[in-house]
């Protein structure tokens, strides 16, 4: 599994931030990266009042997901 993990802000209070994610179990990490912008567009989209600071993809770690 691929996680694209995105920081996302309070439009209106920038500095408090919360580390999100979106889970893909079909996708390579090559593709997490091709197709991330779209899927963080879709997130913004329906979040319209937080900012996503900054993105990246990496494989899903199940011990940090546990805790």
């Amino acid at each position: 599994m691929i996680e694209l993990l995105f920081i996302a802000c309070l439009a209106t209070a920038p500095d408090e931030c919360r580390e999100r994610s979106l889970v893909f179990t079909d996708v390579t990490p090559m593709q997490c990266l091709m197709g991330a912008q779209p899927e963080l567009a879709k997130w913004a989209a329906s979040h319209p009042n937080q900012d996503i600071k900054s993105w990246r993809c990496r494989a899903v770690s199940f011990a940090e997901r546990e805790t």
